[in-house]
């Protein structure tokens, strides 16, 4: 049996992380992409995380993160949003399968350029 605190921190987790890569793979301008906007798109993502990655990711979880790979147009939208995750990621760090969350892009038909990685340089992000 799972703990549920862990499949909290879990989840958070790779919300972070999706939206720091899906961050990165957008043109530039001005932030207006919140935090708490940014979590909310990818919470639908919780349970296939927490899962482990053992069934595929739901239809919910894949619209929230082509919404936010949408949503993301602004080069400071996506920086934004990648600092924000980032410090998120950091307090969760070592709880997650990190081979689970860089798949879900891919299982969702997002195509991202670069992995998903809590390294990510947020200030070299275009």
């Amino acid at each position: 049996m799972s703990n549920p605190s862990s499949n909290v921190k879990l989840s958070v987790l790779v919300v972070v992380l999706v939206a720091m890569i899906l961050s990165e793979s957008m043109p530039a301008a001005t932030a207006a992409v919140s935090c708490g906007s940014v979590y909310g798109k990818l919470t639908p993502c919780m349970s296939y995380v927490s899962g482990g990655g053992r069934t595929g990711p739901s239809s919910s979880c894949c619209g929230g993160i082509k919404s936010l790979n949408f949503s993301l147009k602004l080069r400071s939208d996506r920086q934004a949003a990648c600092v924000c995750l980032k410090s998120l990621a950091a307090r969760f760090a070592g709880a997650v399968n990190y081979g689970v969350i860089s798949s879900l892009p891919k299982k969702c038909g997002v195509n991202l350029p670069y992995p998903i990685s809590t390294s990510i340089n947020c200030n070299r992000i275009g």
